[in-house]
């Protein structure tokens, strides 16, 4: 018999379910990066539940129920997830990707969701990028990189993602149907911002490659643009 499915978690359910001791992914052996990972994707939205039910040409089926049967639905459904689960998932991607550091190491958050989504589930990228005019890059992720900004005390993710993509003169050449975003870090010793507030919203406008804007002076559509 198939298990039960449950949607991601709303409002007043979110924080009932969620919230108090005991709640969240169980961290065991250096799995934080994968659970933060898990738990941004799939608490509380379903944005990416295709990758829990649908039969992709690549799919690894045995990931897929691990992932949706262990560690998703029991979220969801108790808001908890225990180690022994997501030890099970990283010893099949140890497996699949032929990395035997997945089930002990620390690993970038970025390495995790290129091997499940792309090696293993056969995802089509989520993200097309393109930087100074030049070729169309195709990712899953985007992780923020900016130089330190002093008048960035506390930011929030929308200064974050504008900031990086100024810096580094990246546009989206597509509204992405799922952006997901890597926040700026430095290891254990170094932290850029101490912390950073999320933004419940992101407007992608300014980001948007060839998108029609508004001139900030006459209001009319815009047909130049100073960075």
């Amino acid at each position: 018999q198939a298990p039960d499915s449950f949607p991601p978690l709303r409002n007043e359910a979110a924080v009932r379910v969620l919230r108090g001791r005991m709640k969240g992914i169980q961290g065991h052996c250096n799995s934080c990066y994968m659970d933060a990972a898990l738990f941004s994707l799939f608490s509380c939205t379903s944005v990416l539940d295709s990758m829990l039910f649908k039969p992709f040409p690549l799919c690894n089926r045995n990931v897929q129920s691990i992932l949706r049967d262990e560690i998703v639905n029991p979220l969801r459904k108790t808001g908890f997830v225990r180690a022994r689960s997501v030890m099970h998932l990283r010893e099949q991607l140890t497996e699949k990707g032929q990395c035997s550091s997945f089930t002990n190491a620390e690993k970038d958050p970025e390495e995790f969701l290129n091997l499940i989504m792309h090696q293993i589930l056969g995802i089509e990228p989520l993200l097309k990028l393109q930087s100074g005019g030049q070729k169309e890059q195709d990712c899953y992720c985007y992780q923020i990189f900016m130089d330190k900004q002093e008048d960035l005390v506390v930011p929030d993710v929308q200064q974050l993602v504008e900031h990086s993509f100024l810096s580094s003169d990246l546009k989206l050449v597509e509204i992405p149907s799922c952006f997901i975003i890597q926040m700026p870090r430095f290891g254990k010793e170094y932290k850029m911002f101490s912390k950073i507030i999320p933004s419940l919203e992101l407007d992608i406008t300014d980001l948007l490659l060839d998108s029609p804007r508004e001139c900030c002076v006459c209001g009319d559509v815009a047909t130049l643009e100073c960075s």
